[in-house]
């Protein structure tokens, strides 16, 4: 365990040992914390006088962290959602240096202190159940198109699966018998099987089982996202 408070040694192995080798973030997380320490640095050599690669740990003290989320809301006008994501960056960072600086736990606990800031809930809108059924009765299920557009539709409704999550669905992910379910992986690589009630079940299994209607091979997504 090294007790070295050297900010771009600390910086590199956060990256390279803690993101990418331990946890295997994904290419969106480690490309969004690049983008906080690249502000925040950038904060910090403005008002420090000093250049990143000659800061020190103890320079980004609970302090210097308050001074550098204020700006985000003020100078850059981030929102409390893309400040709090900034922080929880920040965060991550400092709880792996408390296991390799850890001559710098008082400076390290002030930052993890720092609290999110609140921010308003919005409440998520639905489909009333007329609306659902003018829905999946738009499609005009006597052509290609329609079929296709109603079974994607009728899913959605049926499951709640996100948009992104449905159009990477591929045949080998949809089950059709006994305890028909979808199996997805979804945001943060989590994986989860949503079940089928039995309408959904049946224009499925015209959709999918219909070669007419689609490719036979189980990597074949459900939905011809290409056509």
């Amino acid at each position: 365990m090294r007790d070295s408070a050297n900010l771009p040694t600390l910086l590199q192995s956060f990256f390279t040992t803690r993101l990418m080798t331990q946890r295997k973030a994904s290419p969106h997380t480690i490309a969004s914390y690049r983008d906080t320490f690249r502000l925040l640095l950038q904060f910090a050599q403005a008002r420090l006088r000093k250049a990143p690669s000659q800061l020190e740990l103890n320079d980004l003290d609970g302090a210097l962290i308050g001074a550098f989320l204020e700006d985000l809301e003020k100078r850059r006008r981030n929102g409390a959602r893309s400040r709090n994501l900034r922080l929880t960056a920040i965060r991550s960072f400092f709880r792996y240096a408390s296991l390799e600086a850890p001559a710098q736990g008082g400076v390290i606990q002030r930052v993890l202190a720092i609290p999110n800031q609140r921010q308003p809930r919005a409440l998520v809108g639905f489909l009333t159940r007329p609306e659902i059924e003018a829905l999946l009765a738009a499609p005009n299920r006597t052509t290609w198109l329609g079929r296709r557009d109603h079974a994607f539709l009728l899913t959605a409704v049926q499951t709640g699966l996100r948009l992104s999550e449905m159009t990477s669905l591929r045949r080998e992910d949809v089950s059709l018998g006994a305890g028909a379910h979808v199996h997805c992986r979804g945001k943060g690589r989590k994986e989860r099987c949503t079940p089928l009630t039995k309408p959904t079940v049946a224009v499925l299994r015209a959709w999918i089982g219909n070669k007419a209607e689609r490719s036979p091979k189980p990597c074949s997504p459900v939905r011809a996202v290409d056509l």
